[in-house]
């Protein structure tokens, strides 16, 4: 505990870094007021029917990421997610797409192309998801009386122009958070969303319990067990398979003498993809959910059986797809030649392997081989919610166990720790070098 106000103090006497984590603070809290304003002609207390209908299902998780706006007609009631689905895209089509791949390897100028890119795109998903979400209120619960001006061509143009603007300032508020806080800002405001049901959900998984067998006691296990799958989690995040390399000759920096045979190791992560298969698992699995919309039986009762995030089929499939995405997603992410090629310029080498395509293939057999385990644990923490929920568990509070939410948690957390770890030991450095090994960090 000693250690840990200790490392407060640290952090609060540096200026810059206690200014961007304020300036960050004061963005989330923005972000979270403005997911609170309806939008203008709807009477937010009438809105009850929709929020029963996005407590679980994909609607829940949807609501989940937007942190309860969706379910308040929100001004920013979609939230990040067309700027996440549009950076989906143009990352997929970077495989593809010649333009993209030239601006992938120009460096700051390409990646400043790309973002432009990739925020015309958003606005492009917005003026198809936003009409979608407007005609679809009735149907999820909001009565007619709760339209206060009625649903005219006015309130569809003004709410599709509210909804896009509410995006694109989420994402300007993610890109400040970036470039001037701390943390990924997309990233950041997505768990902002996801922890603000929390206490909700908590609450509610309380008062089911103790209005029903297991009480007190069975809170206390559910808590333990969540706590059990944060810790597999953070070591999914980190985990790491080190690759020995060995350089011939490597100079020691401010120093004359050589260093021959130097070891360093390439860390090649058990989940190289994070939760990126899980996004795009997910953005599938809304596919067979259309069929339940059919007028056949048959194909009706298979969309009827994969709506339910909860139901065996559907996560079934959704383990299947994710394991597939985890190579697929490792496979254009990781470039094992190009990590060989720099290696051989290098003067490095991996001990027993020759340099260059056995190295590749050397990489990427292990690449392979980690990343088996891996997909198969995501795939695990995926499906979790689902097996929590057959033990009594509320699906919103089961949505906590495990999936994208909880995987979004650890690793924004995560990420950011290591930022605010890293300014540290900058600081730490440039006060050695200035004062002396034996004369305290002047900060």
């Amino acid at each position: 505990m000693k250690k840990f106000i200790s490392t407060v103090q640290d952090i609060w006497k540096i200026e810059e870094l206690r200014n961007k984590i304020i300036l960050t603070l004061g963005l989330m809290v923005v972000y979270r007021l403005a997911a609170q304003l309806p939008l203008p002609g709807i009477d937010p207390t009438q809105l009850t029917g929709l929020a029963n209908k996005t407590q679980d299902g994909l609607l829940g998780l949807l609501n989940a990421f937007t942190g309860g706006a969706f379910a308040k007609a929100s001004v920013m009631a979609l939230g990040i997610m067309p700027y996440i689905s549009a950076s989906i895209v143009v990352q997929l089509m970077g495989i593809a797409v010649p333009y993209l791949q030239k601006l992938q390897k120009e460096g700051e100028s390409g990646r400043k192309k790309i973002n432009q890119i990739t925020r015309w795109l958003t606005i492009a998903i917005l003026i198809i998801q936003a009409p979608t979400y407007l005609i679809s209120l009735p149907s999820l619960g909001i009565p007619e009386s709760a339209f206060l001006l009625g649903t005219g061509p006015l309130f569809y143009f003004s709410s599709i122009l509210l909804l896009t603007t509410g995006t694109v300032f989420a994402m300007w508020l993610g890109e400040k958070i970036t470039d001037k806080g701390i943390g990924n800002g997309i990233s950041l405001l997505i768990m902002i969303g996801i922890i603000a049901i929390f206490p909700s959900s908590f609450m509610q998984e309380t008062t089911s319990r103790l209005n029903s067998n297991g009480g007190l006691i069975m809170i206390l296990i559910e808590v333990v067990v969540w706590f059990l799958v944060i810790f597999a989690s953070v070591l999914l995040v980190t985990a790491v398979r080190k690759i020995q390399v060995q350089y011939a000759r490597r100079t020691v920096a401010g120093n004359i003498q050589d260093v021959a045979g130097a070891r360093q190791y390439i860390p090649l992560k058990l989940n190289s993809s994070g939760v990126m298969p899980i996004i795009f698992a997910q953005a599938l699995m809304f596919v067979p959910g259309l069929m339940a919309n059919s007028e056949n039986g048959t194909i009706k009762a298979i969309g009827v059986a994969f709506t339910d995030i909860f139901g065996l089929w559907y996560n079934v499939l959704f383990a299947v797809l994710i394991i597939i995405f985890s190579y697929f997603y490792t496979a254009i992410t990781i470039p094992t030649n190009k990590m060989a090629d720099d290696l051989k310029r290098g003067g490095g080498f991996v001990p027993g392997i020759r340099p260059g395509k056995e190295t590749a293939d050397y990489l990427d057999t292990i690449l392979s081989r980690v990343t088996l385990p891996g997909s198969l644990f995501l795939a695990f923490l995926a499906i979790l919610p689902a097996i929590i929920t057959q033990f009594g568990v509320q699906p919103g509070w089961a949505i906590f166990y495990g999936g994208t939410s909880l995987l979004i948690m650890v690793g924004v957390a995560i990420d950011t720790l290591q930022q605010i770890n890293a300014h540290l030991l900058n600081r730490h450095y440039d006060g050695l070098m200035k004062a002396g090994s034996k004369r305290k960090v002047a900060y």
